[in-house]
């Protein structure tokens, strides 16, 4: 497998290991980097990439140290987050940046649940550009309601799936339709489901969304 060099991560997270599944990334068609939720691991959240049944797609998960990317809630200031928070955005950075120069930057997408679809999104709002897709499962932006969304870039069509429930205990439903309307300003194309009565996790609908989007890419 190709190496992926880190060793620009500072702070709490320099370091830590990149897991991997699927096809070698010297060898791919398309690369997902997985961002694992709080609490959970990078294997973990590899074990959905035998959701997608893809052959020619790196599945590339970086490894939160403790288990944990930043310690309090998404919706309070960075500020308290940091320097979690920083060191967080420059690992997955680190990740997209090695997958994109594998495969081309618009073969790469992004994969989080809960507080890595909160990175996700926030990461790729910063350094917006044409990817392959963001799929965020129950996450939203980073920051309290009242943040500054002065986002630059241009996601130019990249292709979007933000899927929550409407009654999430810890992603508020008005976060999610903010960052919709955050990223479509930016040029993504997004495609927003909400669930009745679901909580926090991932469903049926959602994993099909998921590895069509994937799947999309998986062409050599």
């Amino acid at each position: 497998m190709t190496d992926i060099d880190t060793t620009g991560v500072e702070g709490p997270h320099g370091g830590q290991p990149v897991r991997h599944a699927g096809a070698d990334l010297a060898d791919a068609n398309a690369a997902v980097v997985m961002v694992h939720g709080r609490g959970a691991t990078a294997h973990s959240i590899l074990g959905m990439a035998g959701e997608f049944g893809t052959d020619g797609v790196a599945y590339l998960a970086p490894s939160a140290a403790r288990n944990t990317w930043y310690p309090y809630s998404f919706m309070e200031e960075p500020t308290k987050n940091q320097p979690h928070l920083d060191s967080a955005l420059a690992f997955v950075g680190s990740v997209v940046d090695a997958a994109a120069d594998a495969v081309g930057r618009e073969n790469v997408l992004l994969l989080g649940f809960s507080q890595g679809a909160c990175l996700s999104s926030e990461w790729l709002a910063r350094n917006a550009a044409r990817y392959g897709g963001l799929v965020g499962f129950s996450g939203g932006l980073i920051g309290p309601e009242g943040t500054p969304r002065d986002y630059d870039g241009d996601l130019d069509g990249t292709p979007v799936f933000l899927g929550c429930s409407d009654v999430d205990p810890h992603i508020p439903l008005e976060r999610v339709k903010e960052t919709t309307e955050v990223l479509e300003g930016l040029g993504a194309a997004v495609d927003e489901r909400i669930y009745e009565g679901m909580g926090h996790g991932v469903n049926e609908d959602e994993l099909a969304a998921a590895k069509a989007m994937v799947t999309s890419l998986d062409v050599e």
